[in-house]
């Protein structure tokens, strides 16, 4: 029987730095978490040699993997920007590596989210390709082909949030007009609920008492709670949201044919809201490919855990 191996995983957000110790069957053994101190380089890099070195005390581990969310070079070392974080060409291997004498690589916090649903989570059972898109206050995601991770020459493939969806459309925080991100993303889903909730507001009533009143002060919590018990215009705005995220995984299907395609992130947890009317969609976008096999819509299934899994998983494979 082979040994098994340990590794740590370590998922590095705007607020938080979360670790595990992750085994080869991609259980978390231990966990453990920090603020971020995300205006101080120096802190954040410190947090996360500190989360480490905790986690190493306890458990013979054989690498690091830290997920970030930001654009990392080719070489997997070196985090180019991160828009939450002060980090700006930023080696943070050798800086990390150099501090806890482990091997360690780095990655985009979408793509460790993606490959952990690919071997562990909603795609464990496809063996060559998948395709997941993160949907939270923005939309992010990761593609994997012939078993491996997309990362483009430079690193920086599988924005997946940037793909032009409506021409001339919303503004978008990378400078362009329309990318999906506008369109299917909880901001966007709190978008449409406000506007609706303005324009009509006698059918938003319990969407509004949850706001005190004030289409301005909804949140996404309160339109994923709304929607569950009926409100209209919250399940309109998961409508809007779904009918958008459909057309985009259908846009992949027809360019990519992966094995599944893998929606997540935080406004995942509303289900059927979301999902019911994303696979409408995805299924009117591709009725002209009855006839052909086409990959299943699923729920991603690691939840906040997934950063951490993907990391530890990629830095086993350094």
């Amino acid at each position: 029987m082979a040994a098994v191996t340990l590794t740590i995983g370590v998922d590095v957000g705007g607020t938080k730095v979360a670790g595990g110790v992750v085994d080869d069957a991609g259980a978390v053994l231990v966990q453990t978490r920090r603020d971020t101190p995300a205006d101080d380089v120096a802190k954040t890099r410190d947090v996360i040699i500190e989360v480490v070195t905790e986690l190493a005390a306890g458990h013979a581990v054989e690498a690091v993997g830290i997920g970030a969310a930001g654009w990392i070079d080719a070489s997997r070392s070196t985090v180019l920007f991160a828009p939450n974080l002060a980090w700006r060409d930023e080696p943070l291997r050798t800086y990390v590596g150099d501090a806890t004498g482990l091997p360690v690589i780095v990655e985009n916090d979408g793509n460790v989210a993606a490959w952990a649903e690919f071997r562990y989570g909603a795609a464990r059972d496809a063996d060559d390709s998948m395709v997941m898109f993160t949907i939270g206050t923005g939309v992010g995601g990761g593609i994997v082909l012939g078993g491996d991770l997309v990362r483009g020459a430079n690193g920086i493939a599988a924005e997946l949030g940037h793909m032009l969806t409506v021409p001339d459309g919303h503004q978008c925080g990378c400078g362009r007009l329309g990318c999906i991100e506008q369109y299917a993303s909880g901001s966007a889903l709190v978008r449409f609920a406000r506007a609706a909730a303005r324009q009509e507001p006698h059918r938003a009533a319990a969407l509004l008492e949850l706001a005190d009143g004030e289409a301005e002060l909804i949140t996404g919590p309160m339109v994923t709670a709304a929607a569950k018990g009926g409100d209209p215009v919250s399940t309109e705005a998961f409508a809007q949201v779904g009918r958008w995220l459909g057309t985009s995984l259908a846009d992949m299907a027809q360019i990519l044919d992966p094995q599944v395609l893998v929606v997540g992130g935080g406004v995942i947890d509303a289900g059927d809201l979301l999902l019911g009317p994303t696979r409408r969609s995805f299924a009117e976008a591709l009725a002209q490919r009855s006839r052909l096999p086409v990959a299943e819509v699923r729920p991603a299934e690691l939840g906040n855990t997934a950063g951490v899994i993907g990391a530890a998983d990629l830095a086993r494979r350094i």
